[in-house]
């Protein structure tokens, strides 16, 4: 399609990135279930190397399918560019893999997913990296945390489990002072409900497994480049501004000016560290993205009413929705996430940890499963599952507290979710009384 800003959401998450079929005029993207490329000559083949031309050279590093994804996904994100991997963790790591170098260290939201969160203190120190977890609402601990050895900020736009909204804009101008990066896993909102980018983000990091898909089908991840942050001005970045030895000293800032970072991912980061998205798994994205605004306007209105309902039920302590009123974070919904504070939350139950796992036991149509961003209405603890690994105090903190239970809000019948949970509360809590 012609390349345009004029195109609304619902027309781009269906057409950005895809065209027909040259060789069949196939309309629906193809899957390119291919490993190599031919080259036209020798000479082409050593341009395609050279970083010289732009093209297909082998499926580890470009793939027809996925590259229609990246497209449609730097689109709808306002970036540069964008590089897509095998899973959300991968993203993180080939988010980070370009900045960090041993000794380097990245301030870290401390409301971040559990997984996350155990990927950060615990698997990249072995890549002699290090996080510094800060609560990213008290602004003054996160510049406090930043030191000369710092390369990053990351944070999400809505954190996972507790649904709460960061103040991106407070954030990204932290990050500006201090000439970082502010990288954004955006995928609770997903580019429907907040563009991180607009807010000054750098890097945008989704896990494709969840809302983008929407079916709970494949693993998937992307980084989206803004293509505004200068890597060469600081020194702070020589992955990309210095030159690049495998490449014949070519400087990817130099060289590739705004995709600087989308290149290096692909020809270094892709090369070397192989985390590659499959091309049906990029098909699968393809197709759950033309639907992804009428999937999350029904997941935020369904959202709301599950949250007010349990907001208002006594066996229920608290609710942690931002679309709330209540909520602390309920102002800051109409600057970051205008069309809703998303299906993401938590819940306290009376009862404690032990009423929490007889209510997942007992609901019907959520389901529990270890995943959020589904059709289906999904229900976890997150204290004995996707946050065991950390202490009770990281628990705490990432609103993961042992009475606390994570709720991802379908697109089902909201009075039949609430149902649901009425009698599966009812059996939960009338075996703590």
């Amino acid at each position: 399609m012609p390349d345009t800003p004029s195109y609304g959401f619902d027309t781009l998450q269906i057409h950005a990135g895809a065209r027909p079929d040259p060789a069949t005029g196939a309309r629906q993207t193809p899957i390119y279930q291919t490993t190599a490329y031919v080259f036209r000559d020798a000479e082409h083949a050593a341009a395609l190397f050279n970083l010289q031309e732009v093209g297909f050279i082998y499926s580890r590093l470009t793939n027809p399918t996925v590259a229609v994804l990246q497209e449609r996904m730097a689109t709808l994100e306002g970036g540069a560019g964008a590089v897509c991997c095998s899973s959300g963790h991968a993203a993180q790591i080939m988010a980070l893999f370009p900045l960090m170098g041993p000794g380097l260290n990245v301030v870290a939201s401390t409301r971040l997913y559990g997984g996350t969160v155990t990927q950060f203190s615990q698997t990249i120190k072995r890549f002699g990296w290090s996080a510094r977890f800060v609560d990213t609402d008290d602004l003054d601990a996160v510049k406090a945390a930043i030191d000369d050895d710092t390369r990053a900020i990351f944070c999400e736009s809505i954190a996972n489990p507790g649904g709460y909204v960061t103040d991106l804009d407070a954030m990204a101008k932290i990050a500006d002072e201090a000439g970082l990066p502010l990288i954004v896993d955006n995928t609770s909102a997903t580019p429907y409900l907040c563009r991180p980018i607009e807010h000054g983000a750098t890097l945008v990091v989704h896990s494709l497994t969840k809302f983008l898909t929407g079916n709970g089908t494949v693993t998937g991840g992307v980084i989206v480049d803004s293509g505004k942050f200068d890597w060469a001005a600081s020194g702070k970045f020589p992955s990309l501004s210095e030159a690049e030895p495998a490449y014949h000293g070519l400087k990817f800032a130099e060289t590739f000016g705004p995709l600087a970072f989308t290149f290096h991912g692909i020809a270094v980061g892709l090369r070397d560290l192989g985390m590659t998205l499959n091309p049906q798994a990029a098909h699968y994205t393809l197709l759950g993205i033309e639907t992804l605004s009428l999937r999350m306007q029904r997941h935020v209105e369904n959202a709301v009413k599950v949250a007010t309902w349990l907001e208002n039920d006594p066996r229920v302590e608290s609710v942690t929705y931002a679309g709330l009123p209540s909520s602390p974070y309920h102002a800051r919904v109409a600057s970051i996430c205008p069309r809703g504070a998303g299906a993401l939350f938590t819940f306290a139950l009376k009862g404690g940890f032990d009423a929490c796992v007889r209510l997942v036991d007992n609901v019907e149509i959520f389901s529990h499963v270890a995943n959020l961003g589904d059709t289906r209405s999904l229900i976890i603890h997150s204290a004995s599952t996707t946050h065991r690994q950390l202490t009770p105090e990281q628990q705490v903190a990432a609103g993961a507290a042992p009475n606390v239970v994570r709720l991802s809000i379908g697109i089902e019948d909201a009075d039949d979710l609430i149902a649901d949970l009425d009698q599966a509360l009812g059996k939960a809590v009338a075996q703590a009384a």
